[in-house]
């Protein structure tokens, strides 16, 4: 039986990473939070990078921009299929399979509440 972490010595596994927002216009967003100070990083027109000092996020263009907002949470993993396998087990929806992206790979899923989250790993 696998020890579960406690609130004082928490697994180095699935931490928040990165922030991910779905914009409407990607440069309207990076003029818009440029005045808060953060900096960017495009790569390509359908994403960009940013860094508000504290944390590193992305831009994602997309059309389904939901109307009150929302940002998608994106965990690390070192071992991608353990932590899909952990989801699943712990009654997790996928939503997004495994798939390769810039930088890595990543999978989407909804947790019981059906908040959707992604984990990243650079490896598959």
């Amino acid at each position: 039986m696998q020890a579960h972490a406690s609130a004082l010595n928490p697994s180095p596994q699935n931490k928040i990473n990165y922030i991910e927002f779905n914009v409407a216009d990607i440069p309207a967003s990076k003029k818009f939070y440029a005045q808060l100070g953060w900096a960017f990083t495009d790569f390509g027109s359908q994403y960009c990078e940013f860094d508000s000092g504290q944390l590193k996020g992305g831009f994602s263009q997309s059309e389904d921009v939901q109307p009150h907002g929302g940002a998608l949470v994106i965990l690390y993993s070192e071992n991608l299929q353990e932590s899909l396998q952990a989801v699943q087990a712990a009654g997790g929806k996928i939503i997004q399979d495994i798939f390769s992206f810039p930088g890595g790979y990543r999978f989407h899923f909804k947790d019981l509440d059906g908040y959707e989250l992604a984990i990243w790993s650079e490896h598959s």
